[in-house]
């Protein structure tokens, strides 16, 4: 088998398994603050989970799909050593821009709700009272 072929292979079962074990952490342990996010709705909670978990999945599958590709040729040990940690290396990060860039806008959704929550009054208002005339 061309050494090539060894190093897609390698490249290609790595990254699956670090998107798989990325997006299975992130989703377990993301789920609480979307809740958190969400204003308790477990069920909204959930299913924007599973729906940033698709998408995580059909981005970083593609990206690894279309790094796939290499010019150049691996014709020693070294070289597949070489090519699988340049390649491997993008990979990751990737996975931690993109998960940097899903905390970024959840936390930006989280702060605008922490403040319309604080706009509201913590008791309805009771009555109303007419401005005093100046004389």
């Amino acid at each position: 088998m061309d050494r090539t072929v060894i190093a897609y292979v390698i490249y290609l079962v790595v990254s699956i398994g670090l998107t798989v074990w990325v997006a299975r952490t992130l989703s377990r342990n993301g789920r609480v603050f979307l809740s958190d996010v969400l204003h308790g709705d477990e069920k909204l909670a959930d299913a924007v989970n599973h729906l940033l978990v698709v998408g995580f999945y059909l981005v970083n599958f593609g990206f690894v799909a279309l790094y796939l590709s290499d010019d150049d040729t691996v014709t020693d040990t070294r070289g597949v050593f070489e090519a699988l940690s340049a390649k491997l290396g993008v990979v990751l990060l990737v996975l931690g821009v993109m998960h940097l860039a899903n905390v970024y806008v959840l936390n930006r959704i989280r702060r605008r709700g922490m403040m319309q929550r604080e706009q509201n009054p913590p008791v309805p208002p009771q009555g109303w009272t007419a401005p005093a005339v100046q004389a």
